[in-house]
């Protein structure tokens, strides 16, 4: 118990491979269904590669890799920082706290990832069925009960089996590698090859901007999805020992391990490909699945292959879970959402938030409900996530960058961009401010409301709704972030420590 009266949060059990699970489960199958930012015409949701390809074809979406991958460097090392000064599950609203008005909208992005991760696993399990079976009939209701069941066994991961997360972790990775080999294998071994000129000069329009520039920066939106996310580590701060260090050490490792796997697969992926209006045929079907069909030529070797990205993209809901809920219980506990006390409850003896794991799964299971009658209002609120994402990184970089601007001083940090801080904070808030505003773009020039980025109403909404809320109850109730940490040395709480 703390001086204030707040339980330690939990027992301190994760492990290095903790931090990394999510963006592991997402790079190896950059090429897939990663939904998140996917806001189309068809009836289902494309994969971001087929953003990607419409939008710059193959060599954009290597070239816009590489990009995304520089900036997300330059973000994720000013978010280590940040980690390291102030490990706490509350993440960037707490690194904000001091400076910028309260916002949900990391929170509400954590919320809606879970939904959106969850729908890929469904809808890769779909497409699989679509490929091996020629009497399966694609239901937006298959979806939905796919996405609850996903949910379901994230929750019991993130409860009744919670302690044998570690040992998850360290088998999602294995299999991340090993996957990673097997899939390279058997593509490069089996797949007739483009060649490299294709490969790296050619460039699409087929969104119809009538510049192939712009384009091009559009499609960036399918390499984000494998870099998106890097702030999941620090809401998992306070179950993590010697987070301080760990933590920063963690996310670049990730960084590095995860760019340069993603970008081999990716060249890959792009060189066994084929013709790419072949691929983007067949709406209902995700192109890595087609891909794997057309290189194995085998119903059971596009199975296998495609169960191992599957396993993968669960893992990451898995993760996605525990983060989005721990997000919820960190701004709960500070009095910052409805029902505050409720969310923020922590049940002796099971040392985890549950009443926010299980306010996180309805949340999943209800927005999943939408996809039954509009595929499009789905689409627009899981879309939401990343724009939220991308704005609450402005924001905490923003004002650490204002600290260096001013002269002041900054928290003390083990793992510290020294004077090279400054020069970091500035390319990844110009290189997120670009990506925020193309988050909000369509995947193509002419829009008609089934495919256009309903994304900037939800998140202007959120936006209001978060405001009003704040001004109405939340700037009466708002104690300001709190941190529950446990004595690595004496494994004894310790105070709370305020903003």
């Amino acid at each position: 118990m703390t001086s204030d009266g707040h339980n330690a949060l939990k027992e301190k059990n994760s492990s290095l491979l903790s931090k990394s699970i999510e963006i592991t489960a997402k790079d190896i199958e950059l090429e897939s269904d990663a939904q998140s930012n996917t806001w189309n015409d068809q009836k289902d949701m494309e994969s971001v590669s087929s953003f990607g390809l419409v939008n710059g074809g193959t060599a954009g979406l290597i070239y816009m890799y590489i990009t995304t991958w520089f900036g997300f460097t330059c973000l994720i090392a000013s978010m280590a920082e940040m980690a390291s000064m102030a490990p706490t599950t509350g993440g960037q609203y707490h690194w904000v706290s001091e400076f910028a008005p309260k916002s949900w909208v990391s929170v509400l992005a954590w919320q809606t990832g879970v939904t959106s991760i969850a729908f890929l696993v469904a809808s890769q399990i779909q497409s699989l069925l679509v490929v091996l079976d020629s009497h399966y009939v694609f239901e937006q209701w298959h979806a939905t009960l796919l996405i609850i069941a996903v949910a379901f066994l994230a929750v019991i991961f993130n409860t009744i089996l919670v302690k044998r997360l570690p040992l998850v972790e360290t088998i999602a990775l294995i299999l991340h590698i090993a996957g990673f080999f097997v899939i390279l294998i058997s593509l490069w071994v089996l797949a007739p090859r483009n060649s490299a000129k294709v490969v790296f000069t050619q460039f699409t329009d087929g969104g119809g901007w009538g510049n192939i520039g712009l384009s091009t920066l559009i499609g960036i939106l399918s390499p984000i999805f494998a870099f998106v996310g890097p702030d999941s580590a620090a809401h998992l701060s306070e179950e993590i020992r010697d987070a301080s260090l760990v933590l920063p050490r963690a996310m670049m490792a990730t960084t590095f391990l995860n760019g340069l796997l993603g970008f081999i697969m990716l060249v890959t992926f792009c060189f066994c490909l084929g013709d790419i209006d072949t691929i983007l045929a067949n709406p209902e079907v995700q192109p890595y699945v087609l891909v794997l069909k057309n290189v194995t030529k085998s119903n059971a070797g596009t199975a296998l292959l495609s169960t191992i990205l599957i396993v993968l993209t669960f893992c990451g809901c898995i993760s996605n879970m525990a983060t989005a809920s721990r997000q919820l219980f960190a701004f709960a506990r500070d009095n910052g959402v409805p029902f505050a006390p409720f969310l923020s409850q922590v049940r002796p003896g099971l040392d985890i938030p549950v009443n926010a794991v299980l306010v996180s799964f309805s949340i999943t299971a209800l927005l999943s409900l939408i996809n039954i009658g509009s595929t499009v209002a789905f689409n627009a609120i899981a879309s939401l996530g990343t724009a939220a994402l991308l704005s609450s990184y402005i924001i905490c970089i923003l004002c650490v960058r204002l600290k260096r601007w001013r002269n002041e001083p900054l928290p003390p940090a083990r793992w510290s961009l020294g004077k090279y801080g400054g020069l970091i904070n500035d390319l990844a808030v110009a290189y997120l401010v670009l990506v925020f505003v193309l988050t909000f773009f369509p995947m193509t020039k002419i829009v008609t409301p089934a495919n256009f980025n309903w994304n900037v109403l939800i998140y202007v909404f959120t936006l209001i709704f978060s405001v009003a809320f704040f001004f109405v109850k939340g700037r009466r109730i708002y104690v300001g972030p709190v941190m529950l940490i446990k004595n690595d040395v004496v494994d004894s709480p310790v105070d709370i420590v305020k903003a």
